[in-house]
């Protein structure tokens, strides 16, 4: 891959990963909630799903999701229903202080890298744009495998700028976000947002 090949798609991974989308509320609301070193943890989840989805790609077995309705469909509306019932969960979630030390010593830090992970493989439009754009970038005269893992990096460490900075910023309104009315209007502004995220999806189209 040439220098100009990879500028190019370092371009367009930037402007893929400064979207708004599912990842992005997902690492402003695990920012905001409980702080940047948890959201790091949702973060590596999108990273992981990204990864696996590339890896999709590489094998070809991303061209059945992009021509078989039905397999988009089905993968659609499963990421759809997920959001949405991330939504309603963030939604109902009780109005309660959460101990950072308590949160981590739980483990449910792993809970939050299932989310990044269930959030970005549930999202068949992620894995279509993928197999869109990819295959552009990759010279068949030249060896495919490191293509593909300089083609990963790029997109992962660009991702994880992206929603590290999301999740910082987000992190910095924290002490704005402490009293029990804010904290119950954070609740319903992203549980708004994953339903209304999932709803999109579900109307979409390829």
């Amino acid at each position: 891959m040439s220098w100009n090949m990879w500028l190019a798609f370092l371009a367009a991974s930037v402007v893929i990963a400064v979207t708004p989308g599912p990842g992005a509320v997902l690492s402003i609301s695990t920012g905001m909630r409980h702080g940047y070193s948890a959201a790091v943890r949702a973060i590596s989840g999108l990273e992981t799903a990204l990864l696996i989805q590339l890896a999709v790609v590489a094998a070809g077995l991303g061209a059945v999701l992009a021509t078989s309705n039905t397999a988009f469909m089905v993968l659609k509306f499963a990421g759809a229903a997920y959001l949405v019932w991330l939504g309603i969960m963030k939604w109902r979630a009780p109005v309660e202080e959460i101990d950072e030390r308590a949160f981590s010593a739980a483990g449910r830090g792993r809970g939050l890298y299932l989310q990044g992970v269930l959030v970005n493989l549930t999202n068949p439009k992620a894995l279509v744009f993928i197999v869109a754009l990819v295959p552009q970038f990759i010279n068949p005269g030249e060896p495919q495998l490191l293509q593909f893992a300089i083609i990963g990096v790029t997109m992962v460490v660009t991702d994880v700028v992206v929603m590290s900075g999301y999740a910082l910023l987000a992190g910095r309104c924290r002490a704005w976000f402490h009293s029990p009315r804010m904290i119950r209007m954070q609740n319903k502004l992203f549980g708004g947002l994953f339903v209304a995220a999932g709803a999109a999806l579900a109307s979409s189209s390829r």
